[in-house]
């Protein structure tokens, strides 16, 4: 008997059934991930979230501490918690800053910054997860780009697209929309220049 690879997924041409949050909800909460898989919501389907190396938590890490120092009670920053994104949609953002109010029964379905922390998954987030952020309720979107060592900060959402993209460089601070007294300095949240 012959030995058959398994087709490219991508090459099929078979309708996908595509999952609610409700039901991936339901399927976490019933066990069905095994507790070391990394995975994610979006539009409807099953992801695997992209390794995390060290610089990677480092940034995070960061961006967290920073967050929750600056705006104290303001509002609640989650450090990759998940985000109620659309019906189909349940991504988990390395930073989420949402509004203050306790989220015992729901994920938080707005919010006022989403980041996330890119090198191997920086297509990802400038393509399929810019486009999720641009459809659900969020202020503005940051992807700390460690390829290129740059902060790219996207606002003024308006029907599913960004309309401003401003990418801020070290030496540089970025205030945010919401809450415009909080600045980062772009240097502390990017891994260090490291000279040959």
């Amino acid at each position: 008997m012959e030995n058959m690879d398994t087709p490219d997924p991508s090459s099929l041409t078979l309708p996908l059934r595509r999952l609610t949050r409700a039901e991936y909800d339901k399927l976490v909460a019933d066990g069905f991930f095994h507790e070391d898989e990394r995975v994610e919501l979006i539009f409807g389907m099953v992801v695997a979230m992209a390794p995390i190396d060290p610089a990677h938590d480092q940034s995070v890490q960061h961006v967290d501490e920073m967050l929750k120092r600056r705006l104290a009670d303001r509002a609640r920053v989650f450090c990759q918690g998940a985000f109620a994104a659309t019906n189909d949609s349940e991504p988990q953002p390395d930073i989420l800053v949402v509004p203050r109010k306790e989220y015992w029964t729901e994920h938080p379905e707005r919010a006022f910054l989403v980041v996330e922390v890119a090198r191997s998954s920086l297509r990802h987030d400038r393509g399929v997860k810019k486009l999720l952020y641009g459809l659900s309720d969020v202020r503005e979107y940051w992807i700390v780009n460690h390829r290129d060592g740059v902060v790219e900060v996207y606002r003024d959402r308006h029907e599913g697209e960004w309309r401003s993209l401003r990418t801020y460089v070290r030496g540089e601070s970025i205030a945010l929309l919401e809450f415009p007294d909080v600045e980062i300095p772009v240097a502390e949240i990017l891994p260090p220049v490291t000279t040959p």
